[in-house]
């Protein structure tokens, strides 16, 4: 089949000499140069609404503690040993948290990023220092927090309120899982 027909030649032949009519633009658009900050803002904007949404650390009502309760978690299988280490303060604590003067939300947050971050760093044990909340009108709001908190994270293995020495009630020691990166060197230690 021809691209030429008698049609299209006379079209060609009546359209000789003929130019777009020139139209002004009602818009002025930004230059993509320009443009780039304000893409870049939104991009930032995007991701860290991203990041908030994926802080499944329940806000929900949160049973409130005694100022001076001592909190404790242990997950299945953690040998009790480990986890007495952990009551006693015997482990070395490779990260701190503080939440004073944090809002709940603020805290969770906080929370939240702290422990992905240990992970990102092959941190095993850490201290979240809540204080105790005496003497306020909702007292040990914090503290009840973090003791909600924790158990919902799965990197979490164990939790126990610090030694005297580290903040007593009003701070907790945190044992993490270890990093694959860490399992498979402590295999190739122990196996070759």
């Amino acid at each position: 089949m021809s691209d030429k027909t008698p049609d299209s030649d006379f079209f060609l032949q009546q359209m000789k000499g003929v130019k777009p009519i020139k139209v002004e633009e009602k818009v002025t658009l930004a230059s993509p140069h320009q443009d780039k900050t304000s893409v870049e803002k939104r991009r930032k904007a995007a991701t860290a609404e991203l990041e908030k949404d994926k802080n499944f650390l329940s806000g929900e009502y949160i049973e409130p503690l005694d100022p001076l309760s001592v909190i404790e978690f242990k997950r299945d299988g953690v040998q009790n040993g480990v986890y007495r280490s952990l009551r006693m303060g015997k482990y070395q604590i490779d990260a701190r948290l503080d939440l004073h003067n944090m809002t709940v939300d603020q805290a969770r947050t906080a929370v939240f990023q702290f422990i992905k971050d240990c992970m990102t760093h092959d941190i095993r044990c850490a201290l979240v220092t809540h204080g105790k909340g005496e003497g306020r009108e909702q007292p040990a709001q914090l503290k009840s927090c973090i003791a909600h908190w924790l158990p919902q994270l799965d990197e979490v293995l164990a939790f126990h309120s610090a030694q005297k020495r580290h903040g007593w009630v009003g701070a907790t020691y945190v044992l993490l899982r270890k990093s694959e990166k860490k399992k498979q060197e402590t295999w190739e230690l122990y196996n070759t």
